[in-house]
């Protein structure tokens, strides 16, 4: 019997059973694997055997007896079965059409559970699982999607076991490659592109790497149930992945102050997600404090929301957003002289 069936059949073993399997038990079912040989090379195998199923989430223990049971093994099903999650099916409607789409972009870590995840959530709805109307663009750059998927695979395996990657990473800016081996910490998608965050030993320090820009990644295969790194508890990946066009790590960061009104003023909580927001002094808008790092980022998208959104301080921030305001505003009228 090959490893993968033994440890099928011994949570299937363990499942069924209404009462502790015993060692004794355990032998008798498994007489060509613990069965033969020591006692202590068998225990030692299915203690291997037990590792393995610990580490992939089936939480097998040994109980004491009392009068009423025996000594034995058990799987602790309290953990191993979770709640009922209880969505509706509009909920499911929606985590399988992102899911979907996440899949059929030809480049998703672990792609391979996604798949099967939805596959269970058709299965437990029931019915087919309604399509909501949804249109998903997931980036404009053009890139190799099979040699980013098989990329991503290896960088989602080595984050999860927390070994090292060797690299060869190409650099748009010097036109040059280099070698580099980097600790992944974790991995982001903004905009249609992949990206590691990991601490760098060529750079001693933490940096990004575009995975499209990636060449011949490997994963330290030695001593595989050994991590070779710790990720630092202070991590965030969206220190270091920018999220909104303000948050680029250019400049030390400065809290600017925006008004939107109109009907822009219901919507600052989707514009600025997580920033603070409180009632303009007369009532009618909406004032956002956003926490910037790239300034002219937010200035440029404050621009894009249209004349119901403006910046009132700090004082350059709001000299700037003008400057740029009165350039569009020429650069229109100069369009409509020439076409005149």
């Amino acid at each position: 019997m090959n490893r993968t069936e033994r440890l099928l059949d011994l949570v299937a073993l363990l499942l069924d059973a209404r009462e502790p399997i015993t060692w004794a038990e355990l032998r008798e079912h498994f007489p060509d694997d613990y069965g033969k040989g020591s006692d202590e090379a068998a225990e030692r195998k299915f203690e291997r055997d037990k590792a393995e199923l610990l580490e992939l989430g089936i939480p097998i223990r040994w109980v004491v007896g009392d009068d009423e049971k025996r000594d034995g093994y058990v799987v602790d099903r309290e953990s191993y079965y979770l709640p009922e999650v209880g969505l509706t099916p509009e909920e499911l409607a929606v985590l399988y059409t992102a899911g979907s789409a996440a899949l059929a972009s030809g480049a998703f870590p672990g792609a391979q559970d996604l798949a099967h995840a939805l596959r269970k959530i058709g299965f437990f709805a029931g019915r087919e699982v309604a399509t909501p109307k949804v249109r998903m663009e997931l980036g404009p750059v053009n890139v190799d999607s099979a040699q980013v998927a098989a990329t991503l695979e290896v960088l989602w395996a080595a984050a999860a076991s927390r070994k090292y990657v060797e690299l060869t990473y190409f650099s748009p800016r010097s036109a040059e490659t280099t070698r580099r081996r980097v600790d992944p910490y974790g991995l982001a998608l903004r905009r249609g592109v992949w990206s590691l965050v990991g601490y760098c030993h060529l750079r001693k320090g933490v940096r990004t790497f575009h995975v499209h820009r990636m060449r011949d990644v490997t994963a330290n295969a030695a001593r595989p149930r050994s991590p070779d790194f710790e990720v630092p508890q202070d991590f965030r990946l969206q220190d270091y992945v920018a999220t909104f066009p303000w948050q680029h790590r250019f400049h030390a960061p400065i809290e600017v102050t925006l008004e939107l009104r109109g009907e822009l003023a219901a919507l600052a909580p989707r514009f600025f997600a997580d920033q603070p927001t409180a009632p303009t002094g007369d009532g009618q808008g909406t004032q956002v404090t956003v926490r910037a790092t790239f300034l002219e980022g937010l200035l440029r998208y404050a621009l894009s929301l249209g004349p119901g959104c403006r910046v009132v301080a700090p004082a350059d921030a709001a000299a700037r957003w003008r400057e740029l305001l009165t350039k569009v505003r020429d650069l229109h009228s100069d369009a409509e002289r020439g076409a005149a």
